[in-house]
């Protein structure tokens, strides 16, 4: 199965590429600027702008505990003139180790700004709530220099969007690996060849400087130097993005060792053929929400997705039924007050003209026939 991989925008809700991404690369960078914390009126949850030090980092959990706990998280980003455009809204989900949840939906739906929200790695006119937690420590509400220095690397890595612009341009892949193995692990005795090979990453490449590599080759560094803290959470946005199928391939069996090995996944993608292949549940997202979160034996098999927006992605791959979504998704800056897929929905109402609340995995008014069927 193949579906377009083309990145998600980060344009589309006002964010740009910032330095600061660095730092969730190669932890030894300049540490980044005290990001601002504002009120997010009507948008709803609780305000942030508490901090807490490195010594509340716990991510020790038990079998019944997740590893990360999402609740409520929204992010806005204002606009000049006043105006706001809402991200991401009320996203709810947890994650336990030895997991990995898909995280899928049309470009510019707010994916890759939860991924930033998670790291800390929001521009200065974001603002959020609700809360993230990762063991003991909020992540919205951590402090720059704990983020930095206790979390980004150490217990989450990260695996960006855009990986050329985001290696150091001036220092070769082997000097970046090595500096982040260090950093990590304290010590100066790593086997490069290793750290490599985990990501595909051609050994005899680590001297060549970014501007040298490929696409492909930058996302191959990017996932080595993810891989190396062996963090207990991992986030990849879009980790196969210009790769050969055969890559592919081999990037999510690794990525999926790394799951096995006990670590949690959140992986941002627009393959779901890699989504088929590694994940454990997919979350679906739409217009800045998440309107489904199944496991993924049940989406991608029988009886498959339940909101028709999933069904509709499911269903646009060539090796289904090969039938785009009517229309276009809606602009984050002037979303609707009801359901936002109601324009592109065949089975759109009167009822979809109100927000459905999110009950049993889904968020619609319009579930399949045979849950309809059970709720008369």
């Amino acid at each position: 199965m193949t579906t377009p991989k083309n990145a998600e925008p980060a344009s589309s809700a006002g964010v740009t590429p910032d330095a600061r991404t660095a730092t969730a690369i190669a932890p030894c960078a300049a540490e980044a600027t005290e990001r601002s914390r504002v009120a997010l009126g009507s948008v709803p949850g609780n305000v942030h702008e508490a901090a807490v030090s490195g010594s509340d980092i716990d991510t020790e959990n038990d079998a019944t505990t997740p590893l990360l706990s999402v609740r409520g998280l929204s992010v806005r980003f204002r606009m000049r003139g006043g105006r706001y455009i809402a991200a991401v809204t009320d996203a709810d989900f947890d994650l336990a180790q030895g997991e990995c949840l898909a995280l899928v939906g049309e470009s510019g739906c707010g994916k890759s700004v939860l991924a930033s929200a998670l790291l800390g790695l929001l521009p200065g006119n974001a603002q959020t709530a609700g809360s993230a937690r990762l063991g003991d420590v909020d992540l919205l509400t951590a402090d720059e220099r704990t983020l930095a220095r206790t979390v980004r690397g150490r217990r989450i890595g990260l695996v960006p969007q855009s990986p050329a612009a985001h290696l150091t341009p001036v220092r070769t892949v082997g000097a970046q690996l090595e500096e982040t193995l260090r950093e990590l692990t304290g010590t100066r005795k790593h086997d490069l060849r290793a750290a490599a090979e985990r990501a595909a990453f051609p050994v005899d490449h680590l001297g060549r400087y970014p501007h040298e590599l490929s696409g492909g080759l930058a996302q191959r560094a990017a996932t080595a130097l993810a891989l190396v803290g062996d963090a207990p959470l991992l986030l990849a946005d879009e980790p196969t993005t210009g790769l050969d199928r055969d890559l592919v391939d081999r990037t999510v069996d690794e990525l999926r060792r790394h799951v096995d090995e006990g670590h949690a996944l959140l992986m941002i993608t627009h393959d779901l053929a890699a989504a088929e292949r590694i994940a454990d549940r997919v979350a679906v997202m739409y217009a800045a929400r998440i309107v489904e979160v199944a496991e993924a034996t049940r989406f991608f098999a029988a009886p498959g997705p339940r909101h028709p927006y999933a069904r509709g992605l499911l269903n646009a791959l060539p090796e289904r039924a090969f039938a785009p979504i009517p229309g276009m998704p809606p602009e984050l800056g002037d979303l609707p007050p009801g359901c936002a897929f109601a324009a592109r929905c065949a089975y759109a109402t009167d009822a979809c003209a109100v927000q459905p609340d999110f009950v049993d995995g889904i968020a619609c008014h319009h579930p399949p026939a045979e849950e309809r069927a059970a709720r008369a």
